[in-house]
């Protein structure tokens, strides 16, 4: 289940800054996976040669390195589970694979900001209210009184 934590925490209980971490901690073996490539594909329009190349239409040929913040934090996230990652540096575009991960595995992100996970139907955990939402219509004012 995807969980989620609004607002500030304490530095040493979550990862702030999710591309020095990534730079420093990802693993080749992270790109070759499934879902990852999807991710990829979805938000940088990438594909993945290997797990030390990606094929930008805008760059060329990059290395990891050189992914988007979403798309790390996305990896970071699906593959250290038991880390809480700022995932406020993701876009809404990145909502979906937060739902998606979530639905895989239990994972617990910080948000500093209203993150759109559309109209259709979800299941969020609300760290902070311990509460379940369903939909945006639930979620929005919670996280108006939070934010």
């Amino acid at each position: 289940m995807l969980k989620v934590y609004y607002g500030d925490m304490q530095e040493d209980k979550f990862v702030y800054n999710t591309s020095v971490r990534f730079d420093n901690t990802y693993e080749p073996k992270w790109l070759e996976d499934t879902m990852a490539k999807k991710i990829i594909k979805d938000i940088d329009h990438s594909e993945v040669v290997s797990g030390e190349c990606i094929e930008s239409p805008v760059l060329g040929q990059i290395p990891p390195t050189k992914l988007s913040g979403g798309t790390k934090t996305l990896l970071l996230i699906m593959n250290e589970p038991n880390t809480i990652f700022n995932a406020s540096t993701c876009g809404d575009n990145c909502a979906k694979w937060l739902l998606e991960i979530g639905k895989i595995k239990d994972i617990t992100i910080n948000l500093r900001h209203f993150m759109d996970f559309g109209d259709g139907p979800f299941e969020i955990y609300v760290e902070n209210t311990k509460e379940i939402v369903h939909n945006t219509e639930e979620l929005f004012p919670i996280t108006d009184n939070i934010l």
